[in-house]
């Protein structure tokens, strides 16, 4: 009986088998910038934990874990960082694609907020390890890197969605109002570092430059939000994987009403009498109707992401958008709670947090999984060839 040989394959060598390098530069080939989004979420953890009011922000050991959280946003940063400036260096034609990808290039949005997150914690927490100095140097460079990106993706997105982009009617999703709701984590967490700039103008110029920044996002936002309700009505619920992206409307209604309660607490001493009294009144009267609004919302699109996980909806990079708009309401009802002296919003911040852990720890956990599966830096499935 004869037998066909099967050809060999021959075995690696140590002057043949890939290394380390070329394995890193191609695992990040389908690195995007919505990896982004797990360092937000990292970060918010840590700034929304310490603002709780009550006994449950002065459990023992709460700063402590809260500092460790922020270390591991930094850690994140910086090794994200690095992989996508890989990415950019040796996939270019990739980063090329995901910019006139118009369900990706939205995602640029989060290099801005992940900066800006990370650099708010360094304050709020971070100094507790690397001393204030150190954290307000860190923050000012990162505060200052993120607002330019901020406003450069707020500008670059929309102009590649009007002019390279060719979007369908049926094609709008939350997703969308990431490039524009950069510049509102800017406006609540640049008034941080008001205290620390010389009295007079310097402060009076940030203040006024974080409100204005609330201004252009706000603005933007209230353009695009219409369009995507719209959607919704019109088309229907948006597909499973990227029905939790839902939640990313909540990021401008929280940040920004957390944005106007800090921009109230710089104010007195920063600018005249009559215009400090003003912002605290504002945030008032702005706060408590947005937070309405934001519940409202929450509610929606929650009984919309269990009717997704009843049809099937499976872990996905957009889970992360469970953590950071859900922080940012927990920031800004912290806020509310502060300056109403109503204990229902100091009970409302501490259930939303409650809710903001657990998605932390199940997207967390699930991107560990399938990043030690390789599932999410593989290749994105093509789509079927139609039948002839």
């Amino acid at each position: 009986m004869v037998t066909v040989a099967q050809p060999r394959t021959p075995a690696a060598t140590p002057s043949t088998a890939p290394g380390p390098l070329f394995r890193l530069r191609t695992g990040v080939r389908h690195l995007g910038p919505n990896w982004y989004a797990s360092v937000m979420g990292t970060a918010i953890v840590a700034t929304a934990g310490a603002g709780l009011p009550g006994p449950v922000g002065r459990v023992p050991g709460l700063r402590t874990a809260l500092t460790g959280v922020w270390a591991l946003s930094l850690l994140m940063l910086i090794a994200l960082l690095a992989a996508r400036a890989l990415h950019w260096a040796h996939h270019r034609d990739q980063a090329r694609a995901h910019l006139l990808d118009p369900a990706m290039a939205p995602f640029y949005g989060c290099l801005s907020m992940a900066l800006l997150a990370v650099g708010g914690g360094t304050l709020v927490v971070g100094r507790d390890w690397i001393g204030e100095r150190a954290a307000v140097s860190l923050d000012v460079v990162l505060f200052t890197a993120g607002t330019v990106i901020g406003l450069a993706a707020a500008v670059a997105i929309p102009y590649l969605m009007v002019a390279r982009h060719r979007i369908e009617p049926g094609q709008a999703t939350p997703v969308w109002l990431l490039p524009v709701v950069a510049p509102m984590v800017s406006a609540a967490l640049g008034p941080l570092l008001v205290p620390y700039l010389p009295a007079g103008q310097p402060r009076e110029t940030l203040l006024l430059a974080c409100f204005a920044l609330f201004g252009v996002s706000l603005l933007a936002t209230l353009v695009m939000l219409p369009v995507i309700f719209a959607r919704l009505v019109t088309a229907g619920p948006l597909p499973l994987a990227l029905t939790p992206t839902l939640f990313l409307v909540l990021g401008p209604l929280g940040q920004s009403t957390t944005a106007v309660q800090k921009i109230a607490d710089a104010a007195p001493g920063t600018v005249p009498g009559p215009y400090a009294h003003g912002f605290s009144v504002f945030a008032v009267l702005y706060g408590v109707p947005v937070m309405g609004f934001a519940l409202l919302w929450l509610a929606l699109a929650s009984a919309l992401v269990l009717r997704a996980w009843r049809r099937g909806m499976r872990f996905a990079m957009t889970w992360w958008a469970f953590t950071f708009p859900v922080g940012t309401c927990v920031t800004g009802a912290g806020a509310l709670g502060a300056h109403t002296g109503l204990a229902a919003y100091d009970g409302l911040a501490v259930a939303l947090y409650a809710v903001l852990v657990a998605a932390w720890a199940v997207a967390a956990v699930q991107t560990v999984r399938g990043l030690a599966a390789g599932r999410l830096l593989s290749a994105p499935p093509r789509p079927a060839a139609p039948r002839g």
